[in-house]
């Protein structure tokens, strides 16, 4: 059967992938961004992934106000990058896989999520650019990707009880996919930033971190904070934490982090970076991937 094997949490900042793309990525201001993911880029190469649920939302590309899904997943065989003003990223087509992406769908919108299905539309920077930061320059992505978009644009988001539940309703409909392949969820976008207004620019280091703690081990308290405390402490964008939330969820009780990234800053936001793996008592070490020992810990 289709197992998940990993959970992956990243910072989609659009700046990162305009650097990559000129090839600023080692200078000075880049170079330690940048740096935090190398480890992830070589890990990946060992664990050989062949789906990734990337959880994102999308910046006015493939929606905008005539209509707002909470819950979108892309059930299409590719996703071209999308226009957002100054020409599509010069980056590879992603490959869709529907079969698991139909699967996924079914189960949960009989899960009693009202999933809206999408089979044709562009992705922008908040796919493409944790796609880079894992893959670095490709050919063609290693990976098929399932895109799930979530709103964390317009009033009202989905709560993070919410996002962490459709994390598990994912985990069960992974299980019951009869293909034996190798899946990884990615929650991507924040950490506290603020892009207008009096505070723009806001970056709160200490609420950031406490958020990366939350992700690892067995609690769960991350699912009942309130989005009035995004609000509060991460600016106004940074309530687009909580779709890692929905990668947390997947995982299922119990976490061990082999790796972790914070950088400020990158633009006007944080980097955060977190790997995860499942801890359900037996080895973590699947398809040749790092124990936690081989990979210290930093923030």
């Amino acid at each position: 059967m289709a197992r998940i094997t990993a959970g992956v949490g990243c910072s989609h900042v659009p700046l990162l992938g305009v650097a990559h793309d000129q090839g600023k990525d080692r200078d000075a201001y880049f170079a330690p961004i940048f740096e935090g993911f190398d480890w992830t880029r070589e890990w990946e190469k060992q664990e050989k992934p062949d789906v990734v649920i990337l959880v994102y939302n999308d910046h006015a590309s493939a929606f905008d106000m005539k209509i707002i899904p909470t819950f979108a997943i892309g059930c299409g065989e590719s996703y071209k990058p999308a226009d957002e003003g100054w020409g599509p990223r010069p980056v590879p087509d992603v490959p869709g896989h529907p079969d698991l992406a139909w699967h996924v769908a079914q189960s949960l919108i009989l899960d009693e999520f009202d999933m809206t299905i999408i089979n044709e539309m562009e992705v922008d920077h908040g796919l493409t650019v944790p796609l880079t930061m894992m893959f670095g320059d490709v050919a063609e992505w290693p990976v098929k990707v399932i895109p799930l978009a979530v709103n964390v644009v317009t009033y009202p988001p989905p709560s993070g009880n919410r996002c962490w539940a459709l994390g598990e309703a994912i985990a069960r409909a992974v299980a019951s996919f009869p293909e034996d392949l190798n899946v990884q969820v990615w929650g991507t976008g924040g950490m506290s930033h603020q892009l207008q207004g009096p505070r723009a620019g806001l970056i709160n280091k200490e609420w950031d971190n406490d958020f990366l703690d939350g992700l690892v081990g067995d609690t769960d308290r991350l699912r009942r904070v309130p989005h009035i405390e995004y609000l509060r402490e991460t600016g106004s964008e940074g309530i687009e934490m909580v779709m890692w939330l929905i990668m947390r969820g997947a995982l299922g009780k119990r976490t061990t982090a082999i790796h972790r990234h914070y950088h400020v800053p990158c633009s006007n936001t944080a980097i955060g970076h977190i790997v995860l793996r499942p801890d359900n008592g037996e080895s973590l070490d699947t398809r040749g991937g790092s124990a936690a020992s081989d990979a210290p810990l930093t923030a």
